[in-house]
This record gives C-alpha cells, structure tokens and sequence, in this order.
C-alpha cells in the first residue's frame, strides 16, 4: 500500500473518530500552536503551552514575549479555522489578517529607507530579508508575488478532485507563502495556517509539523527551492501528516 493511500484510510478513520470530541479537539489545537511556535524558538514546554491557554496561567521563568507568541498563535489558529468553516475565499486581506494575528504582540513597527510598515498589521515588508545563505524575493516584487499567488491559488481550488490533490494545493501554498516571505516575522507560523487553511476548507483533517522535525523540514524547505523541486517538500509534509495522524488516533483509542 503507498503512502498516500495509507493517508486516506487513517483520515477516513479520524473523521468518525473525532466526533464529539470536543476536549480532544481542544488539546489538538494547543499541541499545533506548541508545536509551532517550538519550531519558530519558543521554549515553553507542551504542559505549560496548556496551562497559558486552558487556565491562564503564565509560566514561569519564560520569556514574557515568547507567552506572547504562544497567545498570538491560538487566536490566528482559531480565526484561521472559522474562515476556513465559512469558506471565506482566499485574498491578500484575509492572509495579512491571519499574518497580523500572528504576530500581534511581538511584532514590530520598521522604519526603513523604502518607509514605515507596521507588521502587526499584517503589512508586507519593505526590507529585504535573509536566511542564512537565502535571500528571499526583493521586498518591491512582494506585492506582485503575493498577487499571482492568491490567484493561482484560488484557479486550483475548485478544481482539485483527489485527496492528493487536495494535500498538494495545501502544501503548495505553505511552499510558495514561506517562498516569498511577505512579512518582516511570522512567515513560517503563517504558512502553516493557510496550508491548514487550505485543508480545512476542503473539509481535510488540518495538522502540524512535530517540532522535533524542525531541522529536516528547514532542510527541505531549502532543498526544494535549490532545485526547484517541490515534490521533495510534499514527501516530507505527508510524512508529517501520517506521523499527526497515527498519534492521534492512538490518543483517541487510549
């Protein structure tokens, strides 16, 4: 059996499962928003990302804006989930509403010599941005970019037919959105709600990337875009679906 039919049957699986698990439902979310703002430095622990969010309790010992993020990133989860149940259509606007929420406490105001941008706002950058050796897309073609790219979004969504195609649209928009690096920050928290934004709206079960494949799925972010190649990217996202999948159907059954 291939991997992705394998998928299929473990989704088909989790959807009844899940019915009327509202708690389980709950603790889902808050392990996506641990395991993503884990990949992004946050150092506090899944327990207390749970405390911060169920019970209001900060931890203690941690930095104030990483508590920060933790928050942001529940909200944006949360708003990002709603559009997607109201099959609210892709554009820029809902996309930098997801980006300002992301980052709306620990965000920034940039002064620059291209001018002044708000990132908690959901503004594009207008600095140019690095990672390690990558340098992303110069921030005067940003605008253009994230233009075609809602376009051809939205020209595939109602096409897609199969559970691949479908997987693939939503790994593509991750891969593309992360591609461009619109904001000053957030990207990667960002590209990984539109890609759960895309699987919710065509009623897939949305997932995380493990924390503890943070560094292989920065290798093969980069890997794709050297060669050109986003087939690598989709293996590895599917590979993370399974792994999310698998876990939490052993949650569900214990």
């Amino acid at each position: 059996m291939n991997r992705i039919s394998k998928l299929e049957i473990l989704v088909s699986r989790y959807r009844p499962a899940m019915q009327g698990q509202a708690d389980l439902q709950k603790l889902t979310y808050y392990a996506f928003t641990y395991h993503s703002t884990a990949i992004e430095g946050s150092t506090l622990t899944e327990g207390q990302v749970y405390n911060l969010l169920d019970l209001d309790m900060p931890a203690k010992n941690k930095p104030f804006t990483e508590q920060q993020m933790v928050i942001d990133h529940q909200k944006a989860l949360i708003f990002t989930l709603n559009k997607a149940k109201e099959h609210a259509t892709l554009t820029e606007t809902l996309i930098r509403q997801i980006g300002a929420l992301a980052v709306k406490n620990t965000g920034s105001i940039y002064s620059t010599s291209s001018g002044t941008f708000d990132s908690t706002r959901g503004e594009y950058r207008l600095l140019n941005v690095f990672a390690g050796a990558r340098r992303f897309p110069d921030s005067a073609k940003v605008p253009a970019l994230m233009k075609t790219l809602v376009s051809e979004i939205n020209s595939k969504i109602g096409k897609v037919q199969t559970f691949s195609q479908k997987c693939e649209l939503a790994f593509e928009l991750h891969y593309r959105f992360v591609s461009i690096h619109p904001f000053a920050d957030g990207n990667g928290r960002t590209g990984r709600l539109l890609m759960n934004y895309i699987l919710a709206t065509v009623e897939l079960p949305v997932f995380y990337v493990f924390k503890s494949s943070r560094i292989p799925y920065i290798q093969t972010l980069e890997k794709a875009r050297t060669n050109d190649n986003i087939t690598v990217f989709h293996d590895f996202m599917y590979r993370q679906y399974q792994k999310f999948l698998e876990k939490e159907l052993k949650a569900i059954e214990e």
